[in-house]
């Protein structure tokens, strides 16, 4: 396998892959497909408090301070403190509706497709109410069903990634019973019925997750209909385990058994980043991202390994440089994303890019420009810190901007 910028073995490059994606996008708007590829998506919701670390004041005026910038210098502050004592101080920016599955969902809803989403969005004192702050999430969506409270993180924004701290305990109230008891079992067959994607993410903090999984394959999945509508959209499930680094090897061994139980049904993409990427492959006992000339072809490698270990329909692995996936046509692909080392807003980057990556699945993209969209949509959303309309992203597309160097990543 040859590994280049673009992502084909014929050396396409990735402005015009990511032309071609931009293209594509238009007809389907102008041919009125995104009407006919509505969503579901769940299941959890937190407040995700946007903070910033200081590293030294310049005066006690609450924004006249020096940041930490990165996370080696935070976690060389932290151990610093090791015997002794440290009062680091933290600097909320915002609040904001948070959550893997509302930052998913609302990421397809600004891109213009039918989003229903089930969750942890509701009143802790009425769970079953909107909560105020998800309002402006709930305008993207065609429908917002809230079924518990939502859970809380403190995510620490530095300019070479974030640290995501979680307070979870109200998502454990989003389990399978919870959401035949809210929504009732002919509501979900319903649901899924009407939609072209389902998207299910945060299995790591989501204790019910899982089970979520197995009563969709005991209770709805099976009396689908054909997976493809009458406008030929495939019908598809999108999965992200959320950074299952906590979670043992057993658990994510059975999380991915039951996984592959649900592709015999409906074909399911699986989306990891980088770190996750490797965690599985060890976890399947596959040896990935050895013997690669460069990233893109590691991780390309280990697409096509890992999905083929585990017998999904595809397989997806984005570090934070661009993507590679792999699938059960035998088709894979690399594409150098739109890197930049000075994001407005990294927390939920991951969240759009598997927005963008299963909306383009789903209209029927071939592999590469799939990947393009995926990394387009991130691109869009960390530069501006704001969700990427069809608009802004087929524009981000045909200006793609170049990959910043290695030299300016470590500044």
């Amino acid at each position: 396998m040859t590994d280049t910028h673009s992502t084909t073995s014929g050396g396409t490059s990735r402005e015009s892959i990511a032309r071609s994606a931009a293209d594509a996008l238009d007809r389907a708007r102008a041919g009125g497909m995104l009407a006919a590829t509505p969503a579901l998506a769940g299941f959890d919701g937190f407040l995700d408090s946007i903070i910033r670390v200081v590293d030294r004041r310049c005066s006690m005026a609450m924004e006249d301070f020096e940041p930490i910038t990165t996370i080696p210098r935070f976690a060389g502050r932290v151990a610093d403190a090791a015997g002794k004592s440290a009062n680091i101080e933290l600097v909320v920016d915002e609040v904001r509706f948070g959550g893997n599955g509302p930052l998913y969902a609302g990421a397809l809803g600004r891109l213009g497709m039918p989003t229903t989403y089930i969750g942890a969005v509701g009143k802790d004192d009425a769970s079953d109410e909107l909560l105020p702050v998800y309002q402006p999430f709930a305008e993207r969506c065609e429908r917002v069903i809230p079924i518990a409270a939502p859970a809380y993180t403190d995510a620490l924004e530095f300019d070479d990634g974030k640290i995501m701290l979680g307070k979870a305990a109200n998502v454990q109230a989003v389990t399978w019973e919870r959401l035949v008891e809210r929504v009732g079992l002919d509501g979900l067959r319903a649901h899924c019925e009407r939609s072209r994607l389902l998207g299910i993410v945060n299995w790591t903090l989501c204790g019910g997750v899982q089970g979520i999984w197995e009563g969709l394959i005991r209770d709805v999945l099976p009396g689908l209909a054909s997976g493809a509508s009458g406008a030929g959209h495939p019908r598809r499930v999108f999965i992200d385990l959320s950074d299952p680094a906590k979670r043992t090897d057993e658990d994510l061994r059975s999380a991915l058994e039951t996984l592959g139980r649900m592709n015999e049904l409906l074909p399911v993409t699986l989306s990891l980043n980088l770190a996750e990427g490797e965690r599985v492959a060890r976890v399947l006992g596959v040896d990935a991202f050895t013997d690669a000339p460069s990233l893109g072809a590691g991780v390309r490698l280990a697409a096509e390994r890992v999905r083929e270990r585990s017998g999904l329909a595809c397989l997806v692995i984005h570090p934070r440089e661009g993507a590679g996936a792999a699938d059960d046509s035998g088709a894979s692909a690399w594409f150098e994303g739109p890197f930049t080392a000075h994001p407005k807003l990294s927390t939920g980057a991951g969240d759009h890019f598997g927005a963008g990556f299963s909306f383009a699945q789903v209209l029927g993209l071939p592999l590469a420009e799939a990947l393009a969209v995926g990394c387009g949509v991130s691109g869009a959303y960390v530069r501006d810190a704001l969700s990427p309309d069809l608009a802004r992203l087929t524009s981000f597309l045909r200006g793609l901007p170049g990959a910043e160097h290695a030299a300016e990543r470590r500044g």
